[in-house]
């Protein structure tokens, strides 16, 4: 069974180092360097980690291995960025980050962090966003098993670089 646990401030450091790895490695190959250094900069520094696991606001919980070495993580929190016109952000939160370590993939590690980033979201509202690189589509397959679906586009800055995501929604 796949433990959730709760992120503590004293976590933040190894998220934020965590979040880095992961992009990079996933996306870093499309970005020129200058890009990616400016956009990893100020994307998910360990201080902000820590006011985020420290508001009341947002909520971030991990899986960790044996060793007690990250596995994953989930962000939890409101709305912020822009979505289409035609979309309610009345009783809407967004799930802001879900990330898992490629030895952890397919393990369930996923599937536990979705399923509790689910349940908080049903606690606090009726509509759950996320927004998905359209060049991941393990990422897009894997939120539509849990029923969300496309919206609108979004823009995603890396530095000077504009990719185009996708809004998802699951209403709850």
């Amino acid at each position: 069974m796949t433990t959730v646990h709760l992120a503590t401030p004293d976590d933040a450091e190894a998220i934020a180092t965590f979040a880095t790895d992961s992009f990079t490695r996933t996306f870093g190959h499309i970005y020129d360097p200058a890009d990616l250094a400016a956009f990893l900069a100020t994307w998910n520094p360990p201080e902000r980690v820590r006011a985020q696991i420290a508001s009341d606001d947002h909520d971030i919980r991990l899986v960790r291995d044996a060793a007690g070495a990250i596995l994953g993580y989930i962000k939890m929190g409101p709305v912020d960025f822009d979505l289409p016109a035609d979309q309610p952000t009345d009783d809407a939160v967004e799930l802001h980050q879900l990330y898992v370590a490629e030895a952890a993939k397919g393990t369930g590690v996923a599937a536990a962090l979705m399923d509790w980033g689910i349940a908080w979201a049903r606690q606090r509202a009726s509509i759950l966003y996320l927004s998905v690189f359209t060049e991941n589509p393990r990422a897009q397959a894997f939120y539509r098993r849990y029923g969300f679906h496309d919206v609108g586009r979004n823009e995603f800055r890396v530095g000077n670089h504009i990719d185009e995501d996708r809004f998802y929604r699951l209403d709850l």
